[in-house]
């Protein structure tokens, strides 16, 4: 059993426990988990410290298991945190994360050397989120993620509104994602409000947003909307941003007879007159 090496992980833990980015980088000679992409050492491995005890306050983890032997200590840990800052893209939740995990730690002439494993998908889970897998860009296209907001109201919409902000990093994406979401409440307030759609492809957020007529959307001029502005305009956030109203110049809806497979007509009738020819009638839905 190497005792020295026990208690050089015991340090390290300990290092980790209080918080102390200065002394989790002075335990080891290199370090790397799952956000490291490599073995991290010195100012390198201080300054990712610094941002995961920025990104999850309050760090407290629980050995459950530590396994000596001659040359390697093997621990599994349970950690628990508070989520303070973005992390993967998710913006702050202010919730607790409880994750397991395992280091293993060997030693050399060139000192201690820790690999650190735990589950992202796991944390992600414990925050609330779930995982969405999406390929990598090949050259022609750009893949990503989606979101609705419906509001339930079948009227055709005279308006479209689209948006888009060009994110820097992650951090930027949670925060522009925090507004979005601000933007939108204030918009469901508004009886000319139909719905948005949000969708991140590459590095843009795009908003579609659906009203009544041309009127309406003088509600999105809210003041979470100001807000998000200044932040453009005044405090540096995004690269670029793109704001436009669109009018439809014609909306077609079809739908599918569960019944006899035929395909029914539902724009240009009355709601409710759209009827197939077995007798079902399908029922008006918003447009987003």
């Amino acid at each position: 059993m190497n005792v020295e090496l026990t208690e050089l992980v015991r340090g390290h833990l300990s290092a980790w426990q209080a918080g102390d980015a200065a002394a989790v980088a002075a335990a080891v000679a290199s370090y790397s988990d799952p956000d490291t992409e490599g073995p991290l050492g010195g100012d390198a491995l201080l300054a990712h410290a610094e941002r995961v005890f920025a990104r999850f306050a309050g760090l407290r983890i629980e050995v459950e298991h530590l396994v000596p032997a001659a040359e390697v200590v093997v621990v599994s840990w349970r950690l628990t945190a508070d989520h303070r800052s973005a992390y993967l893209g998710m913006p702050a939740t202010g919730g607790a994360v409880s994750v397991r995990g395992t280091d293993v730690v060997t030693a050399s002439a060139d000192g201690v050397q820790v690999v650190r494993t735990f589950d992202r998908l796991a944390v992600a889970e414990a925050l609330g989120f779930e995982a969405a897998f999406t390929p990598g860009a090949d050259g022609d296209r750009e893949f990503g993620v989606s979101s609705r907001t419906p509001t339930g109201r079948t009227t055709p919409p005279g308006v479209l509104a689209l948006t888009w902000l060009e994110i820097r990093d992650d951090a930027e994406a949670a925060d522009v994602d925090l507004l979005s979401v601000e933007v939108v409440k204030s918009l469901r307030a508004s009886q000319g409000f139909l719905g948005a759609a949000t969708f991140d492809i590459g590095s843009r957020k795009y908003t579609l947003t659906a009203f009544d007529r041309p009127e309406s959307v003088r509600s999105v001029h809210a003041r979470p909307h100001q807000r998000a502005m200044r932040r453009f305009f005044k405090s540096g956030l995004c690269t670029r941003a793109l704001t436009s109203i669109w009018a439809p110049t014609a909306i077609r809806e079809y739908a599918r007879c569960p019944e006899c497979d035929a395909v029914v007509t539902m724009h240009g009738v009355e709601d409710g007159a759209a009827r197939c020819d077995c007798g079902w009638a399908p029922e008006p839905e918003p447009l987003l």
